[in-house]
């Protein structure tokens, strides 16, 4: 069997978190939605059984909640520094796709979310 390409997913992990250009924003705070789809050669962990030859998505998770932690006013901000750092502290991803959504922003409109989306490469 030929693997052509391989991901892993991390679908709708939700965070409460304090992003916001207007003030009400980091002291009411709002909910969060993270789609992630690292491109990471899998191969060797589908022969081996071991967490070790792949990425573990649970160190991943810290790592997007330790960024999330952090306010920001803009999540395009956000969304780079989570890529940065999945990046640095995961040798083996290929390239990152990221979709960042804000519930309910505060912007006088009927809309289930606004957001961004990145898609990332590690060259």
């Amino acid at each position: 069997m030929k693997i052509n390409k391989s991901y892993i997913l991390l679908k709708g992990i939700r965070f409460y978190a304090y992003h916001g250009v207007a003030p009400q924003e980091n002291l009411i705070g709002n909910e969060y939605i993270i789609d992630l789809k690292l491109g990471v050669d899998i191969s060797k962990a589908m022969q081996t059984d071991e967490v070790t030859d792949t990425v573990n998505y649970a160190e991943v998770y810290n790592v997007i909640k330790t960024e999330m932690d952090i306010s920001s006013k803009l999540l395009e901000h956000v969304g780079k520094r989570i890529v940065k750092k999945l990046f640095e502290q995961f040798a083996t991803i290929e390239d990152i796709d990221l979709l960042l959504s804000k519930r309910n922003p505060p912007m006088g409109a009927d809309i289930e979310s606004t957001g961004i989306e990145l898609h990332c490469s590690r060259k």
